[in-house]
Parts: structure tokens; sequence; C-alpha cells
């Protein structure tokens, strides 16, 4: 079974096609998204495709064409509905999963919308679009204005002539502010800690090195940190025109939250008419809780793909494999593994 169909489930679902499983038959794939498109149906429409970063290709069919002022959400609904429909892999939607727990005769029982269902093995592939992450500050509760999270938000219109400050120093903080800063009375941009710029292109050999400070992690058994996290930020002509400009002036995170704004320790206050949390998300695993997956250090400890605690289970578009070609090499790991543990052979680590 394959929960989630976005880039790294629908990546293993064509690594079990391939390989002679046949869908409806051998496997399904279950997503509660409501079409295709994974997380990204669910992306703002001023985020277009030009804007995005390192999307890759699906394995066996490229994404050509595409307009770069289309909204991501649009071209990437479509090809994955392309996709789904050119390797006839069944995609069930919209389904929830409740809960993945021990079954009979060592199998696993999978608690759903849809009904309870039984599975050998279980690629889990549902990312974290569905778990934004909130952090808490002093004083959060007594806000006047409005606060919301990137998954909320919509495009930079409904922020005109408010003043807004953006907490996060990733790539969406900074896209947020570049689309605000034209319409915003003014903006404030905040970060836990000062950005690193990347110049030049992103080669293979940078991307290996930031896989590998992920993968440790998860190795460790400890909660993952995304892989764009650990590769800078790219210094596009757009951001260093917001360098310029002064949009992207960072000042460290506050100290607390009033009803008006927010404020330092050092006396320093910006009034606000909203927060923006671009602060993130965390994997979307509840629905695993039932089979203790999870180490003291809060993260799932997974050698390649396969869940160390229970080799059932494979984590896939998890840490390491959380980029787009990770996802789609990490798709045809978990294949090759679980065909291993159905032929009841040795499941040895990736060389």
């Amino acid at each position: 079974m394959v929960v989630g169909a976005g880039q790294a489930g629908l990546s293993a679902a064509h690594h079990l096609r391939r390989t002679g499983f046949e869908p409806d038959r051998d496997f399904v794939v279950l997503d509660h998204s409501p079409a295709p498109g994974g997380a990204w149906q669910f992306r703002w429409p001023s985020l277009t495709y030009g804007k995005v970063h390192g999307m890759h290709a699906l394995p066996g069919m490229e994404l050509t064409d595409a307009d770069p002022d289309r909204p991501s959400s649009e071209v990437i609904g479509a090809y994955f509905d392309r996709y789904e429909h050119a390797f006839d892999l069944r995609v069930r939607r919209p389904v929830d999963v409740h809960a993945v727990r021990e079954g009979a005769s060592g199998r696993l029982l999978v608690e759903t919308s849809d009904g309870d269902w039984s599975t050998r093995a279980l690629i889990n592939a549902t990312g974290t679009w569905d778990r934004p992450f909130w952090p808490r500050y002093p004083g959060q509760e007594t806000f006047r204005g409005r606060q919301l999270h990137t998954a909320g938000y919509r495009g930079p219109e409904e922020f005109a002539e408010l003043r807004v400050v953006v907490v996060g120093g990733g790539a969406s903080g900074t896209q947020h502010l570049l689309e605000l800063a034209p319409y915003a009375a003014a903006t404030t941009w905040v970060t836990r800690r000062p950005p690193v710029y990347r110049e030049g292109p992103f080669n293979e050999e940078l991307g290996r090195a930031a896989v590998a400070l992920v993968e440790e992690r998860v190795r460790q058994g400890l909660p993952p940190r995304s892989v764009v996290s650990v590769t800078g930020l790219p210094l596009t002509d757009a951001v260093r025109r917001g360098l310029a400009d002064g949009v992207l002036d960072r000042l460290p995170l506050f100290d607390r939250i009033t009803p008006d704004g927010v404020e330092w320790d050092d006396g320093r206050r910006v009034d606000a008419d909203v927060i923006l949390w671009a602060t993130g998300f965390r994997a979307a695993l509840d629905h695993l809780a039932p089979l203790r997956l999870r180490e003291p250090g809060g993260g799932i400890r997974v050698e390649g793909t396969r869940a160390v605690v229970d080799p059932r289970v494979h984590l896939v578009g998890y840490g390491p494999s959380a980029s787009t070609v990770g996802a789609n090499r990490a798709g045809r790991a978990a294949v090759r593994d679980i065909r291993r543990l159905l032929a009841g052979e040795p499941v040895v680590p990736a060389a």
C-alpha cells in the first residue's frame, strides 16, 4: 500500500508498476487530497511555476513546455494528473488514513475513511503540508490583528495597506516579503538565525552534502530538517533587489507579541496588523503512532527509507528524500526493499 500521491507517492507507485505489481490487485494508492497534485494544489496562486525552485520530473515522464507565468498549483496538478493516467496508477481519493496498527498474521491494519485495509508492507508518502508549524511566543493570544501561516497564504492583494511582520528565514518567507512589499503599508522580516545566501548554481556536490546532513539526523532518530534548510537561500535577481531596497533587511526574533505588534527586550517595537508565520512544516506521521516508530529524540530512525523499528514500513519523502529528486530515488529504493521483504530475502541497506 502507498499512502500519499504527491511526488514521493507517485514515484513509489511507478516503480511498483514497472517491477510487475498491478494496481488494485497487488497494491493500492490512497490520497486524501481532492485532486491530483499533492501539496502543490494548495499553493498560493501568485506562486507561479517560474518561481518554483528544484521541481524535478517524476520518473518516466518529463514536465515540458510549462508556462512559467501560470500558477504552479495548476501546472504541477495537471502534470500529476497526466502521470497518474499515463501509468494507470488508479489513485483512490479522497481517502483519509486515520491509523496504521498491527494486524493479523504479521500484516499491517490500515484504518481509513474508505474502510480498513490489510497490507504486508506500507510506503508512507504523506509529506508535511498537513502539519504547518506554529511557534509559540509570550502574548501571542493577545494580538488583535490577524495571524496566518504560509499554508493559508493566498497572495499579496489581501494585505494592501496593512503592516505585516513575516516570521521565518526560508524560501517562503523571502517570497512572501518580495510579493507583499508593493502592497503592504510596511513589512518587517524576523528570523531566528541570520539568513545565509547561496551564490551560483546548486550543483550535485552541494546537493549530496545537504542530503548527508539531513540523513545523519534521521539516522540518529532526530526529527529531520528539510534539505532546503541546509542549502541556503538562492541569491536570485529578485532577492538581490530585495536586499538593495531594504525589503529583506532582517531583524532577530522578537521576545514577545503584544496586542498591537511585537516587542524586543531591548525596547524596540514594531506595530503590526498581520503576523505571517513562514515557519515551515513537520512530517505528517500521526497515523503511524500506533506502531511506536518514534525514537526518544522525536524522529523515526530509518535505514535508506526503511523504518528501523518495523521493516514493513518505508518512509518516502521523509528526511533526506524530502526533495523532489530525492523522492524519486527513494521510491525506487523502497520498492526494491519491499520486493525482498515479500520474497523472504534479507533486506540490506543500499550501497
